[in-house]
């Protein structure tokens, strides 16, 4: 295999998705990004436009992430699964925490990642929604 990871250092790897599963869980912001490109994109599962709330840059990253542990302290997701796929991967997850204003999270979801040089250059974020409403 590193033969085949030097000929494409974009692959996306078992290895890589651990590190990056270990620095989310971490909750060490300066972890976290040093995995992101300077130009990666993450659009976060919730927000005010169709695709959720789209972070533009490693900085910006850094700083929506720095706030979201304040609110979250306790936010740690448990990975069930890795499906690989050239330089892309997606990780399957539950997330749990308990954020300041009382709301358990406790969802089932995914990321979707793209990989440049061996680092995020895009995140895209899925999970499920949890209403008691009687409709699909």
């Amino acid at each position: 295999m590193p033969d085949v990871i030097a000929a494409n250092p974009d692959l996306a790897t078992p290895e890589l998705m651990k590190a990056i599963s270990a620095a989310f869980n971490s909750r060490d912001v300066d972890r976290i990004v040093s995995h992101f490109t300077d130009d990666a994109t993450f659009w976060l599962a919730r927000g005010p436009e169709p695709v959720g709330r789209t972070l533009e840059g490693k900085e910006t990253i850094r700083k929506t992430l720095a706030e979201r542990f304040k609110v979250i302290p306790d936010m740690r997701w448990d990975h069930k699964e890795y499906i690989f796929a050239g330089n892309r991967a997606i990780s399957v997850w539950t997330v749990r925490g308990k954020g300041a204003d009382g709301e358990d999270l406790n969802y089932q979801g995914c990321d979707i990642y793209t990989f440049r040089g061996g680092k995020i250059s895009a995140k895209d974020t899925y999970w499920k929604i949890v209403e008691n409403k009687d409709r699909l």
